[in-house]
């Protein structure tokens, strides 16, 4: 378990330390929950309330909120940066071990470079080029061609189809799929005749690839995940996207072919984005919105109609479907207006 006096972590992660900082710091937890050797974090006001009870080491605070910590604070701006920067620190993951694993299928027209680990049953194929540091965790494919930067982890159960590039630092999540076929075929009299995709994907340096994810294949072009953009579990990407830089979408999202999103934007969860559409930079789309056309301004976007109760939603759809007849009635009384003018 990794340790660090309290003044060393204050400097690790860019806080003004407001107390005795010989302590050892051995892990984080809530503020419920913390003891007396953990550190906590206030990122969250309505959690303001917790402070009165807590006993951890020290809780990390902005600093609005520091003359409500009893004890020893770590005071700067962002709170939740300064969790996120000692928990890099403090990360109780398992590190693998450097090795290649007995089981492991490689060809011998791979290549893979130094202090790799390679886990048991992964399948590594043709032509694929390894960087140096890279994790691959059990029972991952990697198929002809693919091409692996330095430092990426790869958990177990990943597939990459062939030709896909992933630049260094990349983490991809267990069961994510990467350059599967997509969603192309033409209609031939009510049959479907399939268009081989021929395009790759390409994943920037430090994007981190949730759970679950399936990212298609460009038809002809490449489908393009940005530098340090984030994929949250259980998210689909179509064919021919491109996700710019530092953009985050949350889980269970669906993007459709040849859409592209610009950088610093933020998709909520659930959200359905069209095809063919292009949404600027700096755009935040708030969760469950259907998003079917183009966005030229950065802002918030929202959309649907939130739960409520069953007889208030089903008053409301009744008025929906009454709209037809309402605006046709007020154009009528418009215009009768107007023949009076």
């Amino acid at each position: 378990m990794t340790s660090i006096t309290l003044a060393a972590l204050a400097e690790h992660i860019g806080a003004t330390l407001d107390g005795d900082g010989s302590a050892v710091v051995v892990g984080l937890n809530t503020l419920e929950n913390a003891d007396s050797q953990q550190v906590s974090f206030l990122a969250n006001k309505k959690y303001k309330s917790q402070l009165e009870q807590c006993n951890a080491l020290a809780v990390i605070v902005s600093p609005k909120e520091q003359s409500l910590v009893a004890g020893r604070a770590l005071v700067m701006a962002n709170p939740y940066l300064g969790y996120a920067k000692a928990a890099q620190l403090l990360d109780t993951s398992p590190v693998p071990e450097a090795v290649i694993h007995p089981s492991a299928t490689i060809d011998s027209a791979a290549t893979i470079g130094s202090n790799a680990h390679i886990g048991p049953n992964v399948v590594i194929e043709a032509e694929a080029s390894i960087g140096d540091g890279v994790s691959i965790g059990a029972g991952s494919y990697i198929g002809v061609g693919v091409e692996i930067g330095n430092n990426v982890t790869i958990k177990p159960n990943v597939t990459l189809y062939h030709h896909t590039v992933l630049a260094d630092d990349v983490m991809v999540h267990s069961n994510t799929v990467l350059g599967s076929d997509g969603f192309g075929f033409a209609n031939d009299q009510g049959r479907w005749e399939k268009i081989p995709q021929m395009g790759r994907v390409v994943i920037g340096q430090g994007a981190d690839i949730g759970a679950s994810v399936t990212i298609d294949r460009g038809a002809l072009d490449d489908t393009i995940i940005g530098k340090g953009a984030i994929i949250d579990n259980q998210v689909q990407i179509g064919h021919n996207c491109q996700i710019g830089d530092y953009t985050a979408v949350a889980g269970t999202t669906g993007i459709a072919g040849s859409t592209r999103i610009g950088k610093h934007c933020v998709i909520g969860g659930g959200v359905g984005i069209n095809g063919h559409i292009e949404i600027c930079d700096g755009v935040h789309v708030t969760g469950y919105s259907m998003i079917v056309k183009s966005i030229t301004e950065p802002g918030l976007y929202s959309s649907g109609i939130p739960a409520t109760g069953n007889r208030e939603w089903r008053r409301g759809v009744n008025r929906y479907n009454q709209l037809g007849d309402l605006f046709s009635r007020v154009k009528a009384l418009e215009a009768q207006l107007a023949k009076q003018d």
